[in-house]
């Protein structure tokens, strides 16, 4: 009797831990954290190269200046996930991106030719558009500009999982694609990475806010 006692202990502890496991899979991660003092902060957040980033403590309100650099979020990489973010932009030639998968901690712009970036840079038409708003940069165009005007929130939602990326803005479809390299400045890729932002040049001005990332296979 003590040893089934003992097994249905074990066994309860068990179901328990992969109960416990099961909820925290798929669970949304906020990469702007909060103090004690509930102000927004960017601890686990790394810049390299020029330029810099605000952080409004109040709204969490990133603004980037200057560049061309990568404010990147270091706790951890992410492999598959959902990222959805929004951004602004203060005209029409703001240049920025979002990086998916770096593989290493940036310390050259070597990054560059080893991550894919979604673009941001509506006027961006040339080469069939793949350096426009919703592309995978110089890789993969997008079926549309679905960008709002300048001033105004968008909505992307970037998921991969595997070798496919699929890109939303605001609430479209704009991107759906299986990676491939090498193609246009992508020498290879790698599966797992750590997620940035890029702020790209002086005389334009971009924020971004809600930085959410929902891991898939955790």
């Amino acid at each position: 009797m003590r040893g089934k006692a003992l097994y249905a202990g074990l066994m309860g502890c068990l179901l328990a831990a992969v109960a416990a496991h099961a909820q925290t899979k798929g669970q949304t991660i906020e990469l702007l954290s909060r103090d004690a003092q509930g102000k927004y902060t960017k601890a686990g957040w790394n810049h390299y190269g020029p330029g810099y980033w605000l952080l409004d403590p109040e709204t969490g309100v990133l603004e980037a200046h200057g560049g061309m650099g990568l404010l990147w979020y270091s706790v951890r990489k992410f492999k598959d996930f959902i990222l959805e973010l929004d951004y602004k932009v203060e005209n029409r030639n703001a240049n920025s991106g979002i990086f998916v998968r770096v593989p290493d901690v940036p310390t050259s712009d070597d990054y560059i030719y080893h991550s894919f970036e979604v673009q941001i840079y509506d006027p961006g038409t040339e080469k069939g558009g793949i350096h426009q708003t919703g592309a995978i940069y110089d890789a993969h165009a997008p079926t549309e500009l679905a960008s709002k005007p300048p001033g105004e929130w968008n909505h992307y939602k970037i998921t991969c999982i595997g070798k496919r990326i699929t890109v939303e803005l605001n609430g479209k479809l704009v991107n759906d694609w299986e990676m491939v390299a090498p193609i246009g400045k992508i020498k290879d890729f790698a599966l797992e990475g750590y997620i940035g932002l890029q702020n790209h040049d002086w005389d334009t001005r971009i924020w971004f806010r809600n930085i959410k990332v929902t891991p898939l296979n955790e």
